[in-house]
């Protein structure tokens, strides 16, 4: 679902790591390196000039974004808010036993929505996503793909734009004819990999 943009519109990316993506916290104008970083310069390049903000944090769950979401989401006001969350929420339960369920988290994740319903603000949720490069972590699956069900169901409810990550990123592995040359580790993305998914986040925003 392509939404628009205008020249000076506030868009606000809200995740952990993989937005983050080596922004410096004590700055709040430090976009990082990843994707975000990339959606900036594209924009700047058609002339538009939106007030780009990342807000991601390293190793947040859902949980997380929503004990911090007054100060680094509501009070910031965007006109455009995108979130991608999720993969931490899984992955946890595979490197330190701490599960959180889907119901859990699909809770959590509509919380975070709810301030912004018929607000204006323009909602683009990125699905959570996967890109195995361990036989092992096929297993994770199990545990994530009913959490990429649910922030699909999210987006129907809060008429969001929904961006379908997991798939996305799991056919440019495909193509690349090697996963890691998208992620190397499975969850934290190339160069290559946050070009991918800048392109397709572009390729929704229309300026105007």
């Amino acid at each position: 679902m392509p939404f628009a943009v205008s020249p000076s519109a506030r868009l606000l990316f809200q995740g952990d790591s993989i937005t983050a993506a080596g922004r410096d916290p004590a700055d709040g104008l430090s976009l990082g390196h990843g994707y975000v970083a990339a959606v900036a310069r594209h924009f700047a390049a058609s002339g538009a000039t939106p007030n780009v903000l990342n807000r991601g944090v390293s190793g947040h769950r859902t949980a997380d974004l929503r004990a911090r979401w007054e100060r680094d989401a509501v009070e910031l006001k965007p006109d455009v808010l995108s979130v991608m969350v999720g993969i931490n929420d899984t992955w946890r339960r595979y490197d330190a036993h701490d599960p959180t369920s889907t119901a859990d988290f699909a809770r959590d994740y509509r919380e975070l929505l709810l301030p912004f319903q018929d607000t204006g603000t323009q909602l683009v949720l990125i699905e959570p996503f996967l890109i195995p490069v361990r036989r092992e972590q096929w297993a994770w699956r199990e545990d994530l793909d009913p959490r990429i069900h649910a922030v699909r169901r999210l987006a129907a409810e809060f008429d969001a734009a929904l961006l379908a990550a997991d798939g996305l990123l799991n056919q440019a592995a495909r193509e690349a004819g090697d996963p890691a040359l998208i992620s190397d580790d499975g969850v934290h993305l190339t160069a290559r990999g946050h070009y991918v998914l800048a392109a397709a986040w572009t390729g929704l925003a229309r300026i105007g």
